[in-house]
């Protein structure tokens, strides 16, 4: 009998929650699609795993058992993927590395050169998802590590370290009554429409959308985008605003769309992320020290720091 061994995760998320909702939110899935999961994998096993109930899902006794021990199968999976991956040597030699949007900015090619001087003959192979997973398919396996906005649902079952902390500033249609100012104050924005990443997102929708520092003021939302194409999109169509990384303005430049610095909202963050110690290959913490020596020598001048007044 052939598992997908996302199932396996996902059902382990969920015995480790008990919780459908909680576990669908970490899992950056709608419910609907993991309770199909379940139920596809119960039928591959041939018996119950979840008794449902309103206070959440309890695990069966065949469903404790399978909990018990699909952890150490998972790190196992894990462990296999990693050593055949350096095994394979000259077959493949690239490293998976997530990213949700603009990566690490400025400092993206300096980390994967000085990834490749660290390793010759390596190569950083970047993969980039949609915005109903802010790990970037890390939380999931699919990468070996990522660069990640903070927060994000999740990180603190993963390591990371910040590389770059910069503001948010808002993006609006050209013709936007406020498109004109130098700078815009969060207070004048609380009743217009907002662009908002998926629901399955989690509270990093959350994030993006200031529910946080709203004093309470409900959120209205004029639309809804997985990747950069289709926020700019909405966004230019005048559907909502969107709060956005001072960087979106050198990334994602287009003249039916403007960025400007916004005040009353808190800062951003890009960090390199990786899974527990343990869990990380060679190469992976080859990646990490790249990423961080790149930080460092931007701080001493050694890389050219980029700042927004560059691109006014």
């Amino acid at each position: 009998m052939d598992i997908d061994t996302r199932l396996l995760r996902n059902f382990a998320m969920i015995a480790e929650e008990g919780n459908l909702t909680r576990a669908a939110e970490k899992l950056f899935l709608a419910q609907p699609s993991l309770t199909k999961q379940v139920k596809s994998l119960e039928h591959r096993l041939g018996f119950e795993l979840f008794t449902r109930s309103r206070t959440g899902m309890i695990l069966t006794p065949a469903g404790r058992e399978f909990a018990r021990n699909v952890p150490d199968l998972l790190d196992l999976w894990d462990s296999l993927l990693r050593s055949t991956r350096e095994a394979a040597g000259g077959t493949d030699r690239s490293l998976r590395a997530g990213f949700v949007a603009s990566a690490a900015n400025e400092y993206t090619q300096p980390i994967i050169s000085a990834f490749t001087r660290l390793r010759p003959g390596w190569r950083v192979d970047l993969r980039q998802t949609e915005w109903y997973d802010p790990t970037a398919g890390l939380a999931a396996g699919e990468v070996d590590v990522a660069l990640l906005r903070l927060p994000f649902p999740g990180q603190d079952d993963l390591r990371y370290e910040v590389l770059i902390t910069e503001p948010r500033w808002i993006a609006l249609p050209a013709n936007h009554r406020l498109a004109d100012r130098e700078t815009i104050a969060f207070q004048e924005l609380l009743d217009e429409p907002f662009v908002a990443t998926p629901p399955e997102s989690g509270w990093w929708r959350e994030y993006w959308l200031a529910s946080d520092e709203r004093g309470g003021r409900p959120v209205r939302v004029g639309g809804v985008a997985r990747n950069p194409d289709e926020w700019l999109a909405a966004i230019a169509s005048g559907y909502g605003i969107s709060l956005t990384p001072a960087a979106t303005a050198r990334f994602y430049r287009r003249p039916d769309v403007v960025y400007r610095p916004v005040t009353g909202v808190s800062p951003s963050q890009v960090a390199v992320a990786w899974r527990p110690a343990g869990q990380q290959s060679a190469a992976v913490e080859d990646f990490i020290s790249s990423c961080l020596a790149v930080r460092d020598r931007n701080k001493t001048g050694d890389v050219p720091e980029v700042t927004d007044s560059d691109f006014a």
